[in-house]
Parts: structure tokens; sequence; C-alpha cells
């Protein structure tokens, strides 16, 4: 029996989204891939069709950077979604000057009304240094709380480094 609300997070390329995946995979159930990132350079294309070509074409695909509760509403109960990932739809956010508490809210009503199970991924930025600029200050405490909400949100929260899982909350199925 999978969790409701399962949240995976850790560092850039830590083997979160990958991990993600085959957990999602390993459900059964019929899987969407809620993708929130915004091609925009080569780079972010390039990332898009490692993620993509690592899916196996039973994914359903909804692509949405900014208001995730109308994709989330129209879920099926019997289904599985990946949110990936919460850091991008985070920054699409503050790139469009959006009130990020407001939008944290929203966003977590909608994971509540969801009917299928959830799994978002997201980035652990705040180990590192201080950011040298504001801009990033403000991005890095933004995601301190969105991760603190979604885990306290979450019933099963799972911490990867170098691709292995350390279960914070919950147990793994």
């Amino acid at each position: 029996m999978l969790a409701r609300v399962t949240f995976i997070f850790g560092g850039a390329a830590s083997g979160k989204s990958e991990f993600a995946e085959k957990f999602v995979e390993s459900s059964g159930k019929p899987k969407t891939y809620l993708a929130t990132s915004q091609v925009l350079d080569g780079e972010m294309q390039s990332k898009v069709e490692l993620h993509k070509a690592r899916r196996s074409s039973d994914w359903a695909l909804l692509e949405e950077p900014m208001n995730l509760a109308d994709p989330l509403s129209r879920l099926s109960a019997d289904g599985i979604c990946l949110i990936d990932c919460a850091t991008m739809w985070l920054t699409n956010q503050l790139l469009a000057d959006t009130d990020l508490d407001t939008a944290q809210t929203q966003l977590i009503c909608a994971i509540n009304a969801c009917p299928a199970e959830l799994v978002i991924v997201s980035n652990e930025v705040g180990m590192g240094i201080v950011p040298d600029n504001a801009m990033a200050r403000r991005f890095r405490e933004a995601q301190g709380r969105l991760n603190i909400a979604m885990a306290a949100r979450a019933d099963l929260a799972v911490f990867v480094a170098a691709g292995l899982p350390l279960v914070l909350k919950g147990t793994l199925p």
C-alpha cells in the first residue's frame, strides 16, 4: 500500500527523480507525469529528454509550470501522479513575481484535494553556502519553507543522496 502523498527530496543530481520514477512504476497504477519545468534553453531541453527517455510509454504527460490545481483536480482516484518538480514550480512562481505564500497555500490545498496518489520531487537547497545575492537567498528561504510544508503534508518523506533513499517519515512499501 502506497502513501497517499509521498515527498522525495535531495540535492541536485542526487538520483531523486530516478528513484521517484521507479517508485511510481512499482505501484502498478496508471501513471501521470506532471512536469513543471519550462524549456528555455538547450541545457534544460537535454535534461527533459533524459527524463523522457527513462520513462516507459505508458505514462500520461501533463505540462504545467504554474497552476497545478487544475491538472491535479482532473486526475483519477485509481492513478498515481509524479510531480517533477516542486523546485521548478517554485522557480516559475518566483520569476513571475507571484505571492509565494499564497501560491504555496494554494498548492497544498490542491494536493489535499487531489483524488490520485501523489509523489512529489523537490530539491534540498539549504545544505550549501549562503548565496551571495538577494534573489538566490530569497529562493533558498522559499524552497526551505516549501519543503517543510511538503514534508509536513506527506505521509512518506524520503531524502535521496547518491541515489540512496533515507526514509524520514513513514515506511517504504
